[in-house]
């Protein structure tokens, strides 16, 4: 179903049906690598669109502050505040099930790089809109799953090389 829902360009179904696919992959042996793929490309066509019209929202708010049209520039605040929260909750999803599920469950070191790097991807996205503390903890929580990835990549070729 999931392939079906990306051939239909309807990616909040495909995230659903990636969600249940992770769930029930986790009693077994993990996300097959097609899989994998197939979450990943879900998610990061949901997580884009908003990342888009976060960005177009935050220009134009940029523009009608520096016309002074304060009537519009409170509109446009609330509109952007809308998407964050969208933001928020599309990258609190895929945070908690790689927390969760995927990370854990994760059967071999490639698949563990795999999960790290999105983990790194999502705070990154998240530190494009947070501001203050917010920020600081999404942009330290990215660092730290990169980070993690890196010594995990260094590991499985340190392994591969040994053998």
């Amino acid at each position: 179903m999931a392939k079906l829902a990306e051939q239909a360009e309807r990616y909040e179904e495909m995230v659903d049906f990636m969600e249940k696919v992770s769930a029930s992959a986790a009693d077994n042996e993990g996300l097959t690598i097609e899989e994998r793929n197939l979450l990943s490309v879900a998610y990061k066509n949901v997580i884009g669109a908003r990342r888009a019209s976060w960005r177009i929202i935050s220009s134009i708010e940029q523009k009608e502050e520096s016309r002074g049209n304060e009537d519009h520039v409170a509109v446009i605040r609330d509109y952007r505040a809308k998407i964050e929260s969208e933001l928020s909750s599309i990258c609190g999803g895929i945070l908690k099930l790689l927390d969760t599920t995927l990370i854990p469950s994760a059967s071999g070191g490639d698949s563990k790089v795999f999960y790290l790097k999105m983990k790194g991807d999502y705070h990154r996205y998240l530190a494009e809109f947070k501001t203050g503390a917010e920020r600081k903890e999404a942009a330290e929580s990215t660092l730290t799953a990169y980070k993690s990835a890196q010594v995990s990549t260094f590991r499985l070729h340190s392994l591969r090389d040994l053998l």
